[in-house]
């Protein structure tokens, strides 16, 4: 069997595309690692060639612009189809959620999630109407017409049926794999800092975040000091000055190694997003023994399991109060703890790559 598989779009830092640049190119490894006779072409760029060009797959480098925006949406309509049919593929895949306009092999799509349908109910003049319009289209037409549909949870499942209309007997749902965090640092205790990770899009809820933590404050008379990671500072939301005093913020940390230590050290990590279609950041915490608050929304409690304590994302008075719970309780957070590292081990990439090789070469 021939399978094609569509990264001509990715480029690493561009756009918002990170996470399913690192889904496709860790599904690329674990397929190549074990193709089980099948032949796998990639369509790739001139961008991401040094990272999907590996041993036991085709690199079909295309020798276009993936940054253009009319390029990539005239790609994506037609020519990928096109050419699949040229290399006289029996299936293609779609990391990015979008099959083609003109059908002519088997095509399977990775859905990740219905976000723009979030917005475009919740936050409609957040981002360009037309642009927004455009993609719930797109989604919606892929996962009618694809001959299967691959989601990486069910809540995105069902948001997946509730939009499209999608017959649910082609929609699989296969979890996200994680990178195992590889550095190991020792046995140090926990330092006096809560972290939380989030960004100024309106679904990760830094509001959330900023308030909940203002009212811990107010309860504490010697709160830890918190540091939020995805936002350059707070003044728009003029938190008190007790709180604000004990917040830093990072927009971004690039290396892996910093951020993990940062995440390593802390009592408490708090990720309070208003929908996620999988939600990697508590995995991550989890992997690194720090105990996770999160939001009882979405995807979360699917993805996290038992090993969370779960707050509505917008009730700041009971989040603040278990926060203050989970520092104050050692037991607790140490429990916590040990059931985020038993959590962990559902989402290896063992497990994820032998999902998708049935739903594939099946």
């Amino acid at each position: 069997m021939k399978i094609v598989i569509d990264c001509f779009k990715l480029v690493k830092g561009a756009g918002k595309s990170i996470g399913i640049y690192n889904l496709a190119l860790n599904l690329v490894r674990e397929l190549a690692r074990d193709s089980q006779g099948n032949e796998i072409i990639i369509l790739g760029n001139s961008y991401n060639k040094a990272d999907f060009d590996i041993n036991g797959v085709t690199f079909c480098e295309q020798r276009k612009n993936p940054l253009n925006k009319l390029v990539c949406i005239f790609w994506e309509l037609f020519e990928v189809s096109i050419i699949a049919r040229k290399l006289k593929a029996d299936k293609v895949l779609f990391p990015r959620g979008y099959a083609s306009m003109l059908h002519l092999t088997k095509e399977y799509v990775i859905i990740h999630d219905m976000i723009p349908f979030y917005y475009h109910e919740n936050y409609p003049d957040y981002f360009n109407r037309l642009e927004n319009f455009y993609i719930m289209w797109r989604l919606k037409a892929s996962a009618r017409k694809a001959d299967k549909v691959i989601t990486i949870s069910e809540a995105s499942k069902r948001d997946i049926m509730k939009y499209s209309n999608a017959d649910e007997a082609k929609i699989t749902v296969i979890y996200n794999g994680y990178n195992a965090i590889g550095k190991v640092f020792g046995e140090k205790p926990k330092d006096d800092y809560i972290i939380a990770m989030t960004s100024a899009l309106p679904h990760k809820n830094v509001e959330g975040i900023l308030r909940s933590y203002e009212k811990y404050c107010e309860k504490e008379a010697f709160p830890l000091p918190m540091t939020v990671i995805g936002i350059d500072d707070i003044s728009k939301f003029k938190i008190a000055e007790k709180a604000a005093s004990n917040i830093t913020c990072i927009s971004y940390i690039e290396n892996n190694e910093e951020l993990y230590r940062l995440i390593y050290g802390a009592r408490a990590f708090m990720f309070l997003s208003l929908i996620e279609g999988f939600g990697f950041p508590p995995i991550e915490a989890m992997q690194l023994g720090t105990p996770v608050i999160c939001s009882d929304t979405s995807s979360l409690p699917e993805v996290a399991a038992d090993a969370a304590l779960y707050v509505p994302p917008t009730d700041y008075l009971q989040t603040a109060e278990c926060l203050a719970q989970l520092l104050s309780n050692q037991s607790l957070a140490e429990d916590m703890r040990r059931k985020g590292i038993e959590n962990v081990k559902r989402f290896s990439w063992e497990i994820t790559g032998k999902q998708y090789r049935k739903a594939l070469f099946g």
